[in-house]
């Protein structure tokens, strides 16, 4: 049994034998949903390679994931898109897709363990651990579960928009994706919240440049 495991066992008790680790995917990008996963294991059950999902290969990824679906108790999963992101914003996005993913699930937890150092409303007792995806074995099986869910989803939205090249940055702001962004425009899919601060940047430099120039 590794620290991880160690981990969430020193919350069981008499009245806690069900306890659900929940992790989202996908604060960060510039395009494509939030997605958040929740996950209840027995006791007993337990994988020595389950770790923090950025930590792992793709590939190993989605061995893990389908080890997860196939042994834990229940697991639930809730993708918020980025139209609500601009809405209400990203930290308020991802607290409603964890909530949700909780709410989905098939047990109900006697225990809510969630990654990072915010929680949401909730009548059962919610904990939040922070870097948990490190600490804890079911917060990183959930972060498992989101991130491959979420690169699916950019695999798929790629192949409506390829110039953005989401296939391999999912999303996030790497130079190529940005570059894609100031010479065909947003999609429907960008967060127009997050591209304004990239656009000032942009202008900021054009700026400068042109300042330097003289």
């Amino acid at each position: 049994m590794n620290s991880l495991k160690k981990f969430d066992t020193n919350f069981y008790s008499t009245n806690t034998n069900l306890i659900a680790g929940v992790d989202e995917a996908g604060r960060g990008p510039l395009a494509g949903p939030v997605v958040a996963a929740a996950v209840i294991f027995d006791i007993k059950t337990y994988h020595p390679e389950i770790t923090d999902s950025k930590k792992l290969s793709q590939k190993k990824r989605e061995y893990l994931y389908d080890w997860i679906t196939d042994n834990s108790l229940t697991y639930s999963i809730d993708i918020v898109d980025n139209l609500t992101i601009d809405e209400i914003n990203i930290l308020q996005a991802s607290l409603m897709a964890m909530k949700n993913s909780v709410e989905k699930l098939s047990l109900l937890p006697n225990l809510i363990l969630i990654d990072g150092n915010k929680t949401f409303q909730h009548s059962i007792k919610t904990i939040s651990v922070v870097k948990g995806d490190c600490k804890s074995f079911s917060i990183a099986a959930a972060s498992i579960i989101a991130k491959v869910t979420r690169d699916k989803i950019m695999n798929e939205l790629a192949n409506e928009f390829p110039m953005y090249g989401w296939d391999k940055n999912k999303g996030y702001a790497t130079q190529k994706h940005r570059n894609a962004i100031f010479q065909f425009g947003e999609s429907i899919y960008h967060r127009k919240s997050f591209l304004k601060k990239l656009f000032y940047q942009k202008q900021q430099l054009e700026i400068f440049n042109a300042r330097s120039t003289k």
